[in-house]
């Protein structure tokens, strides 16, 4: 079910289909077969190329040579079926995962970041258990930094790791341990 909403979502993306109005019609910089690539299409993707880096006339004709290059290799791929194979489909929602994935602790790791408050004492009292142990190697006012942002980010992880048990907590979660054990 997953694999086929991935597959719709990236038909409906590719197609550039949309339930919005679509804008007026671009300059057309380039026309590969029935695709064309229109001028803020191309300003877009050369800005964020490596050939944006440089803004020449020749970059911007190795980087248009390029985009020529990958569209012509897309629409044989297509004319192929590769988009439609297996292994293909695999690896896209593989990438939808992971990107889903990173999207959602980068939400939580910003709205965690900064939210632990440390207090001096707590400081103080690492430090102490620091030089007790023998491994405060700088005096306290030249390592308060450094163990506050240490204890910040232990907070930081503790609490993702709150977040990750409720998340567990609130799911409806069975493992057939059997069949895990019948991939030794």
């Amino acid at each position: 079910m997953r694999s086929c909403a991935i597959i719709l979502f990236l038909s409906l993306s590719i197609l550039g289909c949309s339930g919005r109005p679509q804008p007026k019609k671009q300059a057309v910089l380039a026309k590969i077969n029935n695709y064309e690539i229109g001028r803020q299409e191309f300003e877009n993707e050369f800005r964020a190329s490596s050939y944006g880096r440089t803004d020449t006339l020749l970059s911007r004709q190795e980087f248009l040579k390029a985009l020529i290059d990958r569209k012509l290799i897309l629409q044989d791929a297509q004319a192929k079926g590769l988009d439609k194979a297996g292994a293909f489909l695999k690896l896209i929602e593989k990438f939808w995962e992971q990107s889903l994935v990173k999207l959602a602790l980068d939400k939580k790791s910003k709205e965690l970041a900064g939210s632990g408050i440390v207090s001096d004492k707590a400081i103080k009292d690492a430090y102490d258990k620091l030089s007790a142990e023998g491994r405060a190697d700088r005096p306290y006012d030249q390592m308060y930094q450094q163990i506050k942002w240490e204890i910040i980010k232990l907070k930081e992880a503790q609490a993702m790791n709150d977040w990750l048990l409720e998340l567990h907590n609130k799911s409806d979660i069975k493992v057939n341990y059997e069949l895990l054990k019948e991939g030794k």
